[in-house]
């Protein structure tokens, strides 16, 4: 009853907000139009801007998402996974980091702006639609964000991928499980060597105890680990390692808003 109830008050109430509250494009600030339930980027974008945006579309490396240009018929492995074994499956994200995606993820981080989640939460959603995961029943997954330091997280004020995790969470029905822990502070990956990096990451991700036994609720169950931008894999396969290790998960899965 109280549920119907809500449904029913729900558009009424976001109409008066969108009066009083007028809502603009954003990544160009431009006044926007009456929402249109049929196409749910236009909550955050005008048109000009969702065109513009640069979808992450086949053909890309079946592990890592990197994009490429051409005819490439069938699924392919790129140079740089070739010689490397990741812990998870593989990696997929909605849109390249680029343009716009580029600056709500930075603006979102650094910036500060927490109001950017709806928006980036509702791009990281089209990483689902990939085939493999469309394959899937996803409604008994588990999304676990890509935890950050506490001293990190302090002064950044919140945890950029367990907000997105929790955007995707309310759109899709799938739960959300904060499940890990940073360890110890990290340095930059981008500033690194591919050894540097994965020396960075050694022993900087936990399970939280509760996670850890092996009456888990967690164990044998498959994840989606979400990140706000896939870059070399490294941290996202340092998580994966932890979660198949110390948390028993049998398929890990990494999704993004962007493919750097």
């Amino acid at each position: 009853m109280m549920s119907a109830l809500r449904n029913a008050i729900a558009p009424w109430w976001q109409a008066l907000l969108d009066v009083v509250y007028p809502r603009t494009c954003r990544a160009c600030d431009v006044p926007l139009p009456e929402r249109n339930a049929a196409k749910p980027l236009s909550e955050w974008f005008c048109q000009t801007c969702e065109d513009s945006l640069t979808k992450l579309e086949s053909p890309y490396c079946k592990v890592c998402a990197e994009p490429y240009e051409g005819m490439i018929e069938g699924e392919f492995r790129c140079s740089n996974c070739a010689d490397r074994t990741f812990s998870f499956e593989f990696a997929v994200a909605g849109y390249q980091a680029e343009g716009a995606v580029r600056e709500l993820v930075h603006q979102f981080k650094y910036g500060k702006d927490v109001s950017l989640r709806g928006a980036l939460g509702d791009l990281l959603a089209r990483a689902l639609q990939d085939p493999r995961l469309q394959a899937e029943d996803l409604t008994t997954w588990r999304l676990v964000p890509v935890p950050l330091h506490k001293a990190r997280q302090r002064e950044r004020e919140f945890n950029q991928s367990l907000e997105l995790a929790q955007r995707l969470a309310r759109l899709t029905g799938i739960p959300v499980v904060d499940a890990m822990n940073r360890q110890r502070p990290t340095n930059k990956q981008s500033r690194l060597t591919r050894a540097q990096r994965l020396e960075n990451l050694k022993g900087a991700f936990a399970m939280k105890r509760a996670f850890r036994d092996d009456r888990s609720s967690l164990r044998g169950m498959n994840v989606l680990l979400v990140d706000d931008v896939f870059t070399t894999g490294a941290t996202t396969d340092a998580c994966a390692k932890v979660l198949r290790r110390q948390g028993g998960i049998q398929k890990v899965v990494v999704i993004a808003v962007a493919r750097g």
